[in-house]
């Protein structure tokens, strides 16, 4: 039965193996490095095409950069109404609805700030808790016998 021998077994007594001079079959000499060796050097070339953004610094993250995810007043009664109808699921008394009032944590929604497009019809007095206002969201509430409660006050109060 024939069999494939080994490459090595085949080239018993050769001095390189079918690999040419001694030099060709050593490390990563015949490449020109290992890795990224020569990148600013001989291989510069291929490093610029495959990766144009290899080397160097990009941009910068500003400090201030953060943005704030707002909540017009007009959304308020579209949030209030799918809470109503169960469409809304709350797990941490997000919103709290009883015969006087009706309490709105925005904070706990995920909204940083109240901004006051819209107009607020509602038959009860509404408390929002929120980390920050406009002036007008802040007339239109209080107009309505409404109340805006910061959150660093809201946390101090408990």
């Amino acid at each position: 039965m024939p069999t494939k021998l080994r490459k090595t077994r085949k080239m018993r007594g050769s001095k390189t193996h079918g690999y040419g001079s001694k030099k060709k079959h050593r490390g990563k000499g015949s490449k020109g490095g290992k890795g990224y060796a020569g990148s600013h050097k001989h291989k510069w070339i291929k490093i610029i095409k495959e990766e144009p953004e290899h080397f160097g610094k990009h941009g910068f993250t500003s400090i201030r950069g953060k943005e704030s995810k707002t909540i017009n007043i007009k959304d308020l009664e579209r949030l209030i109404k799918d809470f109503r109808e169960g469409k809304i699921d709350i797990k941490n008394d997000e919103i709290k609805e009883d015969d006087e009032k009706i309490e709105i944590n925005l904070t706990k929604l995920g909204y940083d700030k109240l901004l006051g497009k819209g107009k607020l019809n509602f038959e009860k007095p509404i408390i929002i808790i929120v980390k920050s206002f406009s002036q007008q969201a802040k007339q239109k509430i209080e107009s309505a016998n409404g109340k805006i409660i910061t959150e660093e006050v809201s946390k101090s109060s408990v």
